[in-house]
């Protein structure tokens, strides 16, 4: 126990030591959100990016601490596979500093993203298996397929997670209610050392969150990309639990594709954004950014739990078909809300 404190703490520690840093950091060299606006800005004043400068190194020391405890390792890939994590996550860090500095047009952040998703599926962080709702038995997915499916999973988790940056902690809060769940179910399968890396990417949000939250005093910039992708390949260490993870972020899932297929169907590229998202339309209806946020954070608790609590494949599964259908209605009645 005393290394999941441990590990707990320094990453906690670290990220709320940093976060200050980087404010002044930021407001020093111009590195700023300025509001120009842009449909999709709710903030009104100019606010410092760069949460990534804060919330990488301060995982990576945790990992790093990890590994110098002592704790029972199950698996002899975990070192590799762990590597193989922190090397894509030091490449979206790269990236999003490029971005936060110069502000890359989307497409070059696609490629670079995918290059770096593809590193810890080349040393088995893989989801090689899937199960089947109907019958709960496992498929095996042929090599190539599972290749494709994990990129495309961490991929869309880290755009995902991206894209619900839209309000001030919704998308940081988000991710560490997902990375608590993942902790504590991983924990209680007997993973103990892959707990810690969840555990360990739930404190850096708690840290930052402390100045992520309204009013925020600074944004997650590139961080959110670094987030969903840390968060969607942890899913899939010590056995897929991806199911658990799409129960959590099924209605920010659910939202960016009721997003993509709006655009697509109004002749307008995905990549590109707007006012249309569930957070956004909840803004603009009156509610504060304070109750969207909150409403988010219960909703992915709740998930979160039933993704704990539900006993197999097929509750999980008919559980996240109520919730698509439930997310699409409301985002069709929105959509026709005039504000």
């Amino acid at each position: 126990m005393i290394t999941f404190i441990v590990v707990f703490l320094v990453a906690l520690a670290m990220t709320l030591i940093l976060t200050p840093q980087v404010i002044t950091w930021a407001q020093r060299y111009g590195l700023m959100d300025v509001p120009v606006g842009e449909a999709k800005e709710v903030h009104v004043r100019p606010t410092p990016r760069l949460g990534e400068l804060a919330i990488f190194p301060a995982f990576a020391l945790a990992v790093v601490v990890a590994w110098l405890l002592p704790i029972e390792r199950q698996d002899a890939t975990e070192g590799v596979r762990t590597l193989g994590l922190l090397a894509g996550a030091l490449i979206i860090f790269a990236l999003g500093l490029w971005d936060d500095a110069r502000e890359l047009s989307p497409a070059p952040q696609f490629i670079v993203l995918i290059a770096a998703s593809a590193i810890p599926i080349l040393v088995g962080v893989r989801l090689a298996a899937v199960p089947n709702p109907l019958t709960g038995e496992t498929i095996v997915l042929p090599a190539a397929l599972a290749f494709l499916l994990t990129l495309f999973w961490i991929v869309g988790s880290a755009t995902t997670v991206n894209w619900i940056d839209g309000l001030d902690g919704l998308a940081t809060g988000v991710v560490a209610i997902a990375a608590a769940i993942l902790a504590v179910r991983t924990f209680f399968l007997g993973q103990e050392s892959v707990a810690l890396l969840p555990l360990a990417l739930l404190a850096c949000c708690l840290g930052f969150l402390v100045y992520n939250r309204h009013p925020a005093r600074i944004f997650l910039g590139g961080g959110a990309y670094l987030l969903g992708y840390l968060i969607g390949a942890i899913s899939l260490f010590g056995g897929p639990k991806s199911a658990t993870l799409l129960l959590v972020l099924a209605v920010p899932i659910i939202d960016v594709a009721w997003i993509i297929i709006n655009r697509m169907r109004t002749r307008r590229l995905p990549i590109y954004g707007d006012r249309g998202h569930l957070h956004h339309r909840l803004f603009d209806m009156g509610l504060s950014q304070q109750r969207v946020v909150l409403l988010y954070y219960a909703v992915a608790g709740l998930f979160g739990l039933l993704a704990v609590a539900l006993p197999n494949a097929q509750t999980k599964f008919v559980a996240l078909l109520l919730t698509v259908v439930a997310v699409f209605v409301i985002l069709y009645r929105l959509s026709h809300h005039q504000p």
